[in-house]
C-alpha cells in the first residue's frame, strides 16, 4: 500500500535542509518519480525554495521527474558496454520507441534510463528491463526484444 505524500512529509516534522535528499528519495520510492506537487510541498515543509530543490534533484541522476513505463529499460553505458556498442544500442532503442532517455512512451509501456553500470560487464552490451537482463544486445536485437514485450501486452 502506498503512503500518501502528506504522511511522508509528516515524518519530517522539525526537519531542516539536511533531510532534503532522504525525503526526495522516500517520495520517489513511494510515487515512482518526483512530481511538481511533491517538490512544492517539500519546499514548504523544509522552508526551501523549489528552485533549490530542483537544483539538488537535477544534480543527482537517481531522481526522475516523470513516471517510468510499465517496462523500464535500463541501458548500461559502463566501459565494457560502451566499448562493445551500447551507444548504438541506445540510439536504436530511442529511435524505435520514439523517446529519449529519461522519457516514457505515450502509451506508458516503455521508459528508457541510461545507467553508468549495471554490473554485468561479461554480458556487454547489456540492457535490463524490469530486472530481466539481455546480454550481447545489438541494434538489430532491440526490435525483437521490444516486440516481445508488445506481444505480451496484446495477450493481456
Amino acid at each position: 500500500m502506498k503512503t500518501t505524500l502528506d504522511n511522508i512529509l509528516k515524518n519530517y516534522d522539525n526537519s531542516g535542509r539536511d533531510a532534503l535528499i532522504p525525503l526526495l528519495q522516500e517520495i520517489q520510492e513511494n510515487e515512482g518519480f518526483l512530481s511538481e506537487k511533491s517538490i512544492v510541498m517539500t519546499g514548504k515543509k523544509l522552508n526551501i525554495p523549489t528552485s533549490k530543490i530542483y537544483g539538488v534533484a537535477t544534480f543527482y541522476n537517481q531522481f526522475r521527474f516523470e513516471p517510468t513505463g510499465k517496462y523500464h529499460i535500463q541501458v548500461c553505458r559502463g566501459t565494457a558496454c560502451h566499448v562493445l556498442g551500447s551507444a548504438t544500442v541506445l540510439q536504436e532503442l530511442e529511435s524505435y520507441l520514439k523517446v529519449k532517455s529519461g522519457q516514457t512512451t505515450r502509451d506508458g509501456f516503455f521508459s528508457i534510463e541510461v545507467v553508468a553500470c549495471i554490473g554485468a560487464c561479461g554480458l556487454a552490451p547489456v540492457i535490463c528491463i524490469n530486472g530481466e537482463f539481455y546480454a550481447n544486445v545489438t541494434a538489430d536485437s532491440i526490435k525483437t526484444i521490444i516486440d516481445t514485450y508488445r506481444a505480451k501486452e496484446q495477450e493481456l
